[in-house]
């Protein structure tokens, strides 16, 4: 989502504020910009800020730069994916206060400021600013932020933003510089994550949204707490807590991947990653000889100690899993495992909806949750909710090792699906159930209902995975043939049913992601309850048929789909005996794979979304109005 890069050095920093915009590209943006102080590096320009914005690509920006000629050692730069506004490149981030007077609107002020997140007073501040005679030239949240800051500033920009800060409701991650300081950026946070990166030559120091950001440029990173306001300048920076007094963050060495990876033989970023899931599996599966509660053990904190997951597993006797978007169908997934093998209570919540209503909170609930970055306000936000009922149990199952996730968690199980580009997961998906088998696997034993042959048996399909997943890829050119179908259309429905509910749901999820065609999945078993009256030859129906106890059933609801002039996508065990003919088409398989089926599923179903996009020739790796990490509620 948003994207923050700030900087103050003795050296031309333009260049790694857009390189660093460059990382964070995959995350989703709507337009990106970078301010300047003219004056930093001590050139006759003086005082003066300078800026450049874009509604275009990074790349659009640094061209932009360097025809206008925009260097400085003190600087911020911004991705923004468009929440208050709409995307324009008056909208566009960094914002610079205005000052008062007639012509406030048309001459640059004192402060420039870029901002993730949404700030919930932002009218009443508005109104209590315009009173005072600023005039604002965007829809944002953020320019009155900017405005705030320069009201309250009396020549000491830390001192301005504290004052601020204290006036917002709501979430923000804030980076600014002001005319009258040419070596010095605030930032602060509450809600959005915001680094501190420390530079290795020339004192110079750094702000960032993501350690990924300032690959290369420096690998000492310091993770700002809830509250905090940091401080930067040449050779020193400082930083206090959310009662503004002076703390000490520890800096840690984080070797950060950039995102401008390699394309290599693919034509897009997802077409690759799903590739890459039978290494991204068998990477999150590595070291895995048996299986034991250590593999869930909490990140060491600053004393070297760690949660037990073995102490926590034998006291909690029911899951509550918190999850977004596609994390939330891994969960999903999940409940049927968690019930069906380990016999656990489960409840999976969508967490934009749990914090917000009365629930009944157990203290011998584990709370989990999902997420590829970490980073996810809503998973956040619910979390900590959960906490304040008193369930302290908590695990994450994540992708980043570093994010406010995994610190936040007293235990963790890392995947290591490696940096996902696009934006539709699919890689992060598959190594998320995974490391949930594996929680399943860990529980079950720990309660005592896992035999040993059991656990073998399970651990030997889990390291057949990657093979498996090779033999599904290898159906693409048959997918590519629905694909040219699917492009015709505007509506699809999915079916599932038990195990394999959720794996339609991600499917439909996917095709209306990158394809814009409208997608809906069911429980199988609801067609005669509503979606039947939809269903004609122009609603392709793509069906999950594994061989399992629900075959029989779900044959059943083939028929009724049949009967009323619907064609069926069917994805086939081998041994279902459902073959192809007129107004059905039928995949096969490669292997039935029993409760980790959904793995394999899953697959063919990211192919067809993934071509159908190709075909009708939209932006696969950035869909419209979509981000990669959500960083705001």
């Amino acid at each position: 989502m948003c994207g923050i890069v700030g900087a103050v050095s003795k050296r031309n920093i333009v260049p790694i504020l857009v390189q660093g915009l460059q990382r964070l590209e995959y995350r989703g943006y709507d337009s990106c910009g970078v301010a300047i102080h003219a004056g930093s590096l001590g050139t006759a320009r003086g005082a003066v800020l300078q800026r450049a914005r874009s509604t275009a690509r990074v790349a659009e920006l640094m061209a932009q730069v360097r025809h206008d000629e925009i260097e400085g050692g003190t600087g911020i730069a911004h991705t923004r994916w468009a929440t208050h506004g709409a995307p324009a490149v008056h909208n566009a981030h960094p914002h610079f206060s205005h000052g008062t007077g007639a012509d406030a609107g048309e001459r640059p002020g004192r402060i420039a400021l870029v901002h993730n997140g949404i700030i919930e007073n932002h009218d009443e501040l508005r109104a209590a600013l315009q009173a005072k005679g600023y005039v604002f030239t965007s829809q944002t949240d953020t320019e009155v932020i900017a405005h705030l800051v320069d009201s309250l500033y009396d020549g000491d920009l830390f001192e301005a933003v504290k004052a601020a800060i204290g006036q917002l409701h709501g979430a923000y991650a804030i980076a600014v510089f002001a005319k009258d300081e040419p070596h010095r950026v605030i930032g602060a946070r509450a809600g959005s994550p915001l680094i501190l990166g420390v530079g290795k030559e020339g004192g110079e120091n750094f702000l960032a949204s993501d350690a990924m950001a300032l690959a290369g440029v420096t690998d000492q990173i310091v993770y700002l707490a809830e509250g905090d306001v940091v401080d930067l300048q040449l050779g020193k920076y400082w930083i206090v807590d959310k009662a503004h007094k002076p703390v000490t963050r520890p800096v840690k060495t984080v070797l950060a991947h950039s995102g401008a990876a390699e394309l290599g033989p693919y034509r897009h970023y997802m077409q690759k990653e799903i590739f890459e899931q039978p290494r991204a599996i068998a990477d999150t599966l590595e070291g895995v000889a048996g299986i034991v509660p250590e593999l869930f053990d909490g990140q060491p904190d600053e004393q070297g100690r760690s949660a037990s997951a073995h102490r926590v597993f034998q006291e909690i006797d029911r899951v509550l899993i918190l999850a977004c978007g596609t994390s939330y169908y891994s969960g999903c997934t999940a409940k049927y495992w968690l019930e069906g093998i380990a016999k656990i209570p489960t409840q999976v919540e969508i967490a934009s909806e749990y914090r917000y209503r009365d629930s009944v909170p157990d203290p011998r609930t584990l709370v989990v949750t999902i997420s590829q970055s970490g980073e996810t306000a809503d998973t956040l936000a619910a979390l900590r909710h959960a906490q304040s009922l008193g369930m302290e149990h908590t695990l994450t199952v994540c992708n980043v090792a570093t994010s406010a996730m995994v610190r936040e968690c007293k235990l963790a199980y890392i995947t290591r699906a490696g940096v996902e580009i696009g934006v539709a997961s699919t890689k992060a998906f598959t190594t998320q159930l995974a490391g949930l088998f594996l929680l399943t696997l860990a529980l079950a034993q720990a309660k005592g209902r896992l035999t040993e042959d059991e656990e073998q048996g399970h651990l030997k399909a889990m390291r057949h995975l990657p093979v498996a997943l090779q033999a599904v890829l290898a159906l693409e050119p048959q997918i590519i043939t629905w694909a040219e179908d699917f492009a015709k259309m505007e509506n699809a429905l999915f079916l599932g049913r038990g195990l394999h509910f959720p794996v339609a749901l991600e499917g439909a999820l996917k095709l209306k992601e990158i394809t814009y065609i409208h997608a809906e999945a069911y429980a199988a078993g609801e067609l005669k309850h509503g979606p039947l009256a939809l269903v004609t030859s122009a609603m392709p129906v793509v069906t999950v048929a594994p061989n399992d106890a629900l075959l029989e059933k779900l044959k059943s609801n083939m028929q009724e789909v049949r009967a009323r002039g619907g064609v069926l996508y069917v994805l086939a065990d081998g041994d279902t005996r459902i073959e192809s003919g007129e107004g059905i088409h039928v995949i096969r398989m490669p292997e039935h794979y029993g409760a980790l089926s959904p793995l394999l599923h899953v697959v063919p179903l990211q192919l067809l979304a993934y071509h159908t996009a190709c075909a009708r020739g939209t932006d696969v790796d950035k869909p419209r109005n979509l981000a990669k990490s959500v960083t705001v509620e």
